[in-house]
């Protein structure tokens, strides 16, 4: 499965999202306000998108209402609080893909 994890940079959240679970998955990461920025092929590769914040779903759809409407894409919930593999934010995005994603298997 292809899961592309978006936060805000693609510097802390996502990131460290990628790098963690890519031996579960095929995975990539982006950022919505970074340079470059999350690109529509990349939301087409994508079989699940996940997000860090509501927020970032919504400016997906803002952005690519195509590709919005034919992905699945899940909310984590996790704040822009934490720094890159900081212990907390691993063990809260291991909590949250096994709420979230896991079950969509």
């Amino acid at each position: 499965m292809n899961v592309l994890f978006v936060c805000n940079q693609n510097k802390n959240r996502s990131k460290t999202a990628e790098e963690l679970f890519h031996k579960e998955f095929v995975t990539s990461s982006a950022g919505l306000y970074s340079e470059p920025s999350v690109r529509e092929e990349q939301l087409q590769w994508a079989d699940v998108v996940v997000v860090m914040e509501d927020s970032q779903r919504y400016e997906l759809g803002k952005r690519f209402p195509t590709q919005y409407l034919q992905k699945r894409i899940v909310s984590l919930n996790i704040p822009d609080v934490f720094q890159y593999n900081q212990p907390e934010l691993v063990e809260l995005l291991k909590a949250r893909i096994e709420e979230t994603l896991l079950p969509l298997l």
